[in-house]
């Protein structure tokens, strides 16, 4: 509307947790959640919404973040949940594994964890952001299904990963 894109009328923030402020305790949200403080708790968007969170390079949150569309240029100490669109900015860093639809990763956002990808037809079928959970690997205790287990390459005898399955 009058020169705005769709993007920036999307990403409308209807609060602020400003620099100076520290919440202890788990909040629940809809909407907009700006981050420049510290959070300790969790962060959960309400089932349905199309919330998203934006945690500053001045923001940081200890606990886990669950929210559709998830923005982190600040640090995050705990695993994180998207459901829709995950961005890590240049000063992002997390410690903990990241469930995620959609990734877009700039150069020099760091995660000290595991990416674990949801598979798009198990996405839709959970509704709820909150209640988004990893989907495991498939193959036996957490090892690679033989279609994705190293063979020999017969040219030079070293290995490389199978692309079968």
């Amino acid at each position: 509307m009058w020169g705005k894109d769709k993007d920036t009328m999307a990403h409308q923030f209807d609060t602020l947790i400003s620099g100076g402020a520290e919440i202890v305790g788990d909040i629940t949200f809809s909407g907009g959640l700006h981050i420049d403080g510290r959070i300790r708790g969790n962060i959960i968007a309400e089932a349905n919404s199309k919330a998203v969170v934006r945690v500053s390079d001045k923001g940081e949150v200890i606990g886990e973040i669950r929210a559709p569309h998830i923005i982190i240029n600040g640090c995050v100490k705990g695993d994180v949940f998207s459901s829709e669109h995950l961005e890590l900015a240049s000063k992002a860093s997390v410690t903990g594994n990241v469930h995620y639809n959609m990734i877009e990763m700039v150069m020099g956002a760091e995660v000290n964890g595991s990416l674990m990808h949801k598979i798009e037809g198990i996405a839709k079928s959970g509704s709820s952001s909150a209640s988004l959970t990893p989907t495991p690997l498939p193959g036996k205790s957490g090892q690679p299904s033989p279609a994705h287990q190293a063979v020999p390459h017969p040219a030079s005898g070293s290995s490389k990963a199978s692309g079968k399955g």
